[in-house]
């Protein structure tokens, strides 16, 4: 069995992942342009990205409970919501209205991450294949193409509400697959699970997310504005760093689907923190474009197996009954790293300029080998 009958077997999920990528890659290719639109700073944007993060932590909280109550029309509904709610930065003027516009786009992105991530881990659970490499290869490919595709219609003059309403479109096709898919539950038996949370397990995994999360948002959200500030790009040209982020971890997690079937997740997240932080520290010291670029893709092609490894780290290891629950807890503490990211960015940027901010990128990464592997290791049960 191939990466086809994978694809075919988890399809429902994929179609979620894809519509994700659509709008975290257009996201990405328009921040150039979303930031002078609403008038912010690199510092005021950051901390717009930060009050985001209690939208998106709250949602990842509720999301089992979305996910029992919607059933199987969890997937489609979700992305529904996902599609509409990022219309509002497409329209958001001033911090505040920008504010509350990444509130509700990242409310709905932590509400469909969730419950596709832990459909994902009840399918690996039910056909006994590893499937979360893959699907987030599905993610990374569909965001590159829209980086790009985003970029594009930028240079040609597309407004970002003109740009989120064509991703839209795209998003209403892929519910379309949503719907005509299987699911599988991600709670077992579907009862409401029962006992104590697994936090031994779930937080050293969930620090290797943060930090997996911080190292993507980092380049989804800076790198264009690092190539088009720092190098001189044009905006087709700044699309490539975000781009070229997609590219590279698509190739990465299929690579690492074959990774998952003959080696232990940890020791894949070492190795792929190393040579993620390595990439980090060539884009930070670049003084062209092309190395730039390739600073961007190792870092792509490194930080690519760090989330889907610890997702499925974490999925492995508990029961099914507490499976919704475990991923649900680990995306509130690893997503605080998607959008913990761009504030952090925004004020050592302000601070000590962008290639300052992602050397610091790779100094955060190191702490994956060098401590939280460790810690994961001793908190797998003997």
């Amino acid at each position: 069995m191939g990466f086809k009958h994978d694809l075919l077997a988890s399809r429902g999920p994929a179609a979620a992942f894809a519509v994700m990528g659509l709008y975290w890659g257009g996201f990405a290719a328009l921040v150039p342009a979303l930031k002078p639109q609403a008038g912010l700073s690199d510092e005021g944007f950051g901390l717009a990205m930060l009050v985001s993060t209690c939208g998106a932590v709250l949602a990842m909280w509720l999301a089992p409970v979305a996910e029992r109550r919607l059933g199987a029309l969890a997937l489609p509904v979700l992305s529904v919501l996902l599609a509409g709610a990022f219309l509002l930065p497409g329209v958001a003027t001033g911090w505040q209205g920008f504010a509350l516009a990444m509130l509700a786009a990242a409310g709905a992105a932590g509400l469909l991450d969730v419950v596709m991530n832990a459909q994902v881990a009840g399918l690996e659970a039910s056909i006994r294949r590893p499937l979360m490499n893959l699907n987030h290869a599905v993610y990374s490919l569909v965001y590159a193409v829209s980086a790009l595709a985003t970029g594009l219609a930028r240079e040609l003059g597309a407004s970002p509400l003109v740009a989120f309403a064509g991703l839209g479109l795209a998003a209403l096709l892929l519910v379309a697959v949503m719907g005509s898919a299987p699911t599988a539950s991600a709670h077992g038996d579907g009862r409401t699970p029962r006992g104590a949370t697994p936090w031994r397990l779930i937080l050293p995994a969930g620090l290797v997310v943060l930090i997996g999360f911080l190292s993507e948002q980092a380049t989804e959200g800076w790198s264009a504005l690092h190539l088009e500030r720092n190098l001189g790009a044009g905006a087709a040209a700044g699309a490539v760093g975000p781009a070229l982020l997609g590219i590279t971890m698509t190739v990465g997690r299929l690579f690492g689907q074959g990774l998952a079937q003959r080696f232990a997740e940890p020791t894949v997240i070492r190795i792929g923190a190393a040579v993620s932080a390595c990439g980090a520290l060539l884009a930070a010291l670049a003084d062209s474009l092309w190395i730039a670029y390739a600073g961007f893709a190792v870092l792509g092609l490194g930080a690519s197996v760090i989330v889907p490894m610890a997702f499925a780290f974490v999925a492995a290891r508990c029961p099914a009954e507490r499976r919704a629950q475990a991923i649900s807890r680990l995306s509130v503490i690893g997503y605080a790293g998607f959008f913990l990211g761009p504030p952090l960015m925004g004020l050592v940027s302000g601070g000590i300029g962008l290639a300052a901010a992602f050397a610091m990128v790779a100094l955060i990464l190191l702490l994956i080998p060098l401590a939280l592997i460790p810690w994961m290791r001793r908190s797998t049960p003997a």
